[in-house]
């Protein structure tokens, strides 16, 4: 994704897999340097998923996740992008619109169009016939 995002940064004063490589490299650097801020807390033992958890639950969780990927396949591809960083990765919008190369204010206006597309596609396919 950060590819397609930098691509047009590529000048071409260096060879491109040495400029891919170091897109790589800072990346990693950037997700290892956001984890290591988070903090990582374990989950109390009762808000753990249970051996004998409730089948019908968990099915329809998975059923909602993957009604939820469709919807996000159906909506433009930068607005699903900014939505996904923002709502499934935690990330800020100024963080978002590093990584994306566009303003924080179009990083802001895409995550509310996709996420009120998103609202849209889930009641609609909630009302439509089985």
């Amino acid at each position: 994704m950060k590819l397609c995002s930098r691509i047009r940064q590529f000048r071409g004063d260096a060879q491109f897999g040495t400029w891919l490589h170091r897109l790589v490299v800072n990346t990693c650097r950037d997700i290892a340097d956001r984890q290591a801020r988070r903090r990582c807390e374990p989950l109390p033992d009762d808000a753990r998923v249970a051996s004998d958890a409730d089948p019908a639950r968990l099915a329809g969780l998975a059923e909602l996740r993957a009604e939820l990927g469709a919807c996000l396949a159906g909506i433009p591809s930068r607005q699903a992008t900014v939505v996904v960083l923002r709502d499934a990765f935690d990330l800020s919008f100024n963080e978002i619109s590093a990584a994306e190369d566009m303003p924080v204010g179009t990083a802001k206006c895409y995550a509310h169009r996709a996420r009120a597309r998103l609202r849209a596609r889930l009641a609609a396919s909630e009302h439509a016939p089985a």
